[in-house]
């Protein structure tokens, strides 16, 4: 049985930046059995209707640009699954959600950054599915649900966001520079209610929670955590990691239904 997790993918130069979350990152899969299969839902990838992609081997989208040299010569070019690609359409389409599948796409950053992390050797089937932005944290939540026995089959469902997310404050901050207080509040309560397993409030978090729309303008990047949750069978979270990198964007991970 995998669990379900969520993680914050940060910017792009987490792949070389020596942080804490990267860290993290670096040591998760030793945590962790190992999966058959993952399927990443990153914030990168928002789409109108959900989407699978259904490749033999995934290309490394560089989705993003002023970047050092380095960081686009790193490849993770992991195989896909065809017929799991299918398999989650099937189950999603027959819960009402109609679902695509992509024959072309690869994996942007949000997921292979992480993945190249956690799992170097990009020798494990890795799919991705889209996000609906517009749809908000109960759709995505519910998503999660209809995959949640993918969990039984080896599958691990990997949602990729970012625990907030203003880039709007970016000014330059170095990585290590201290934390918002407003990132603090949304966090801290974001996290009570997370380990309380407050479903009602988590998924209302934008009325509820401090400063939410502050530190989620748009909810791409949350939404992840709810398809994780979803997923969970009704598993409380527990927090994996916690860090802040350039003030404003909290690097925090959750597993659910994680082995003892």
């Amino acid at each position: 049985m995998q669990p379900s997790l969520f993680i914050s993918h940060g910017s792009p130069m987490l792949a070389l930046t020596q942080t804490p979350a990267r860290t993290f990152l670096a040591g998760l899969s030793a945590s962790l059995p190992r999966p058959r299969a993952i399927l990443a839902v990153s914030a990168h990838w928002e789409t109108a209707a959900p989407m699978v992609n259904a490749v033999s081997r995934n290309e490394t989208i560089h989705d993003f640009f002023g970047f050092p040299r380095a960081l686009y010569d790193l490849s993770y070019p992991a195989p896909g699954d065809g017929a799991l690609a299918q398999q989650i359409a099937d189950i999603l389409g027959k819960a009402g959600f109609a679902t695509g599948i992509d024959q072309t796409r690869g994996l942007d950053h949000g997921a292979w950054v992480p993945l190249l992390l956690a799992w170097p050797a990009a020798d494990i089937p890795v799919l991705q599915l889209s996000v609906q932005s517009h749809l908000g944290p109960r759709h995505a939540f519910e998503i999660g649900r209809c995959l949640a026995p993918l969990r039984e089959e080896g599958v691990l469902i990997l949602g990729s966001g970012s625990f907030t997310h203003d880039l709007r404050r970016f000014r330059g901050q170095p990585v290590d520079a201290p934390e918002s207080p407003d990132v603090t509040q949304f966090s801290a309560w974001m996290d009570e209610a997370l380990a309380r397993n407050d479903i009602d409030a988590l998924l209302d978090y934008r009325a509820r929670a401090p400063h939410a729309r502050d530190e989620h303008p748009s909810e791409e990047h949350l939404l992840p955590l709810f398809t994780a949750m979803g997923a969970s069978g009704g598993s409380a979270a527990r927090r994996m990691h916690t860090s802040t990198e350039h003030a404003i964007l909290r690097m925090d991970a959750y597993g659910f239904a994680l082995p003892d």
